[in-house]
Parts: C-alpha cells; sequence; structure tokens
C-alpha cells in the first residue's frame, strides 16, 4: 500500500461524531435592566441552592425585557452572571438582538414558541428551568405515555453524587435518596422514603408528571422545567408525605 493510500484512509477515518444528549439549561428571563438589583436577587438564589448554580450554563431571555439592551448592560449582565457560578451560553430573543450576541460571542437563539406565562401570576419563588434533548430546537411535546417504556425501580439508596434516569417511563425508589443526588424521569418519581437530593419530573416536557415522596426533604424539586429550591420548599409540607404537581405554571404541593 502507498503512502498516499495510507493518507486516504487516515482522511475517511472520523475523528468526532455528532450525538443528542440531555441538556439542563437555566433561563434567565429578564425583565427589566437593573444590574444593582439583578445582582442582589442572583446572589439570594444562589445561595439558596449553591450546588445547583455551579458552573451552570444559562439562556438569558429577553423576549419580555422592557427596554433595548445595549453591549454595556449585556457585558454588565454576563459578569454578574459569570460572578456567581452561572456560564452564559446564549441570549433568545428577536433578530434584531443578533449582532449584540455576536459581539458578545453568544449564539442567538429565536423566542420561544411555548405558551406565554404571566409574570404576575406565577409564583415568585417558581423558577424556569429548560430541559430538552440537545438535538432538538424547539421545545419537548409532552411525553406520549402510551408509548412508555416499563418504569425504572431503584431497590438501593441513591447515594451523593449519584444520578439515576428513566427514560420514557417513571422512576420508583424503593430507598432513602441522599442529598447531593439526582432523579431525573420523563414520566412520575415515587420515592418511598426521604427525598433529600434533587428530584426532576417529565424532564422531556410532560406537564401531567408528579413527584411523590413519603419525606419531602428536597434540595430541588422539578415538573416540566418549573422547580422549587430547599428553601421555598420548607414553607410547606417539609417533612411530610406530599405530592408535587404542576398547575398552570407553578408547582403545587399537597399532602398525601
Amino acid at each position: 500500500m502507498t503512502s498516499n493510500s495510507n493518507l486516504d484512509l487516515l482522511d475517511s477515518d472520523p475523528v468526532f461524531n455528532l450525538k443528542g444528549g440531555m441538556l439542563a439549561m437555566t433561563v434567565v428571563e429578564l425583565v427589566r435592566q437593573s444590574p444593582e438589583r439583578f445582582a442582589i436577587q442572583l446572589a439570594e438564589k444562589v445561595e439558596q441552592a449553591p450546588n445547583f448554580f455551579g458552573d451552570t450554563p444559562v439562556l438569558i431571555s429577553l423576549e419580555k425585557l422592557d427596554d433595548t439592551l445595549d453591549i454595556s448592560g449585556l457585558i454588565a449582565l454576563l459578569r454578574i452572571c459569570r460572578d456567581h457560578g452561572l456560564l452564559p451560553v446564549a441570549l433568545r430573543g428577536p433578530d434584531n438582538y443578533r449582532a449584540l450576541a455576536q459581539q458578545a460571542s453568544l449564539v442567538l437563539l429565536p423566542p420561544g414558541r411555548s405558551r406565554e406565562k404571566s409574570l404576575e401570576a406565577a409564583e415568585p419563588t417558581t423558577q424556569t428551568v429548560a430541559q430538552q434533548p440537545a438535538d432538538m430546537p424547539t421545545a419537548a411535546a409532552p411525553a406520549d405515555t402510551s408509548a412508555a417504556t416499563p418504569s425504572r425501580v431503584i431497590t438501593q439508596p441513591v447515594r451523593s453524587g449519584q444520578q439515576v434516569y428513566a427514560p420514557g417511563g417513571d422512576l420508583i425508589v424503593l430507598a432513602p435518596v441522599s442529598a447531593g443526588s439526582e432523579l431525573l424521569a420523563d414520566g412520575h418519581i415515587h420515592v418511598y422514603g426521604p427525598l433529600r437530593g434533587r428530584a426532576l419530573a417529565g424532564v422531556r416536557g410532560d406537564t401531567q408528571a408528579r413527584i411523590f415522596c413519603q419525606s419531602l426533604e428536597a434540595e430541588l424539586v422539578s415538573v416540566a422545567g418549573q422547580y422549587k429550591v430547599a428553601e421555598d420548599l420548607r414553607r410547606q409540607q417539609w417533612k411530610e408525605a406530599v405530592q408535587i404537581s404542576l398547575e398552570g405554571d407553578s408547582l403545587k404541593i399537597a399532602a398525601l
């Protein structure tokens, strides 16, 4: 075989693959420009769940901003986010922000196609987490429960640092869930013991998904992208048996 043939073989050998994957993306929805207040309020949120926000990629939504953002305002916003451990990767808004995004070396994503949310009606302690497959440009449709795969059953304790995911179905945990662990399911999550870690149900957009647990002690709970952290949860049925569901754009916690 000649040296040219060897080069041809090397040229045809792929050096990368394109694959889809699950990405958890926090959306920072900017409503008004006020860098000082933004820094204070962001610091409060980060303090509530420091492990959740550390090195977290974020998308900054400008769709409901009441004023036009310029480069100096964007630089200040990015600096505040990075100072608190957030990693801005993209802007979301109309096309007139494209030049601004390019100046800041960010991607501009088109406005979201999901239903509009009333800022006045939403609970102030409920935040938005955008979670969808990386290869889908728009919000994922609610999961088709008729085609769901069998539930995943976990019988051993879920330790700190562990992540357990049930794709296409429900996740059932018959043991305690430790702080620092994470449960994810396309469908419901059932925990027959203390829930001390993070639980994210309906991660592909199923708004009918629910979380059930025997003792609510979680760091964070989320249904279809809406979430609450421990500080908010302690005001309700803390250390009680509850079910958590999505009602409109807010999480509802009710006793079992």
